[in-house]
């Protein structure tokens, strides 16, 4: 049986695993990881800490070292907002992942599942896994279309570790999954929305 377990030579190397199973056999890696104990910190630290820094650091590098291209021209952001922009989604990133565990753990029982907040972060977290991997496809802003069809095979992987962890029914298995991902859509355009509202201003050079 392939070794499914996020425990390698380190930290890097366990990041590095369950990041690979959990994209390439999300069936086999959700039962080992439903089995896992855990807590709130051993889920963020090391895994969701590292791995939703990908994006908007690798979009901020991108942005300075190839920049935007519009309208015939590449714009290089100012370094001061583009950075802002990167923590501001970073941090709100990190506590989505927190906000969404807590939707899936409330709807749980609506759809014959049952209230488990550290598997309900489990799904929330390393669902969030093919999303921060192709972030990194920020460093060339041409490429982030790649980027965007990471994220939707995330909410396939979403939906594969639901009924495993929550213990949904398979026949409300699709219903609770969808519901979940509308929300965590929502959530995703809540963080473009307000990291734009904030940092817009200074990334195009004016002032309010």
């Amino acid at each position: 049986m392939a070794d499914l377990s996020p425990n390698g030579s380190g930290p890097a190397a366990g990041i590095v695993r369950r990041a690979r199973d959990i994209l390439l056999k999300p069936k086999e890696a959700w039962p080992v990881i439903a089995a896992e104990p855990a807590t709130t910190k051993s889920i963020y630290v090391p895994y969701v800490v590292v791995l939703a820094a990908i994006g908007p650091f690798a979009s901020l590098i991108g942005g300075q070292l190839i920049g935007f291209p519009a309208l015939g021209v590449t714009w290089h952001p100012p370094i001061g907002a583009a950075l802002t922009s990167a923590i501001l989604s970073y941090g709100l990133t990190l506590a989505t992942v927190f906000v969404l565990a807590l939707v899936i753990d409330g709807l749980a029982p609506s759809f014959g599942g049952q209230k488990d907040q550290i598997q309900a972060l489990k799904v929330a977290a390393y669902s969030g896994t093919a999303a921060w991997v192709g972030g990194v496809f920020g460093l060339i802003p041409m490429l982030g279309l790649i980027g965007l069809l990471f994220a939707l095979y995330g909410l396939y992987i979403l939906y594969l570790g639901l009924p495993v962890l929550m213990k949904v029914p398979q026949d409300k298995a699709a219903a609770y999954a969808a519901i979940v991902v509308i929300v965590a859509v929502v959530l995703f355009l809540i963080i473009g929305a307000v990291v734009s509202s904030i940092t817009a201003p200074s990334l195009l050079g004016t002032q309010l």
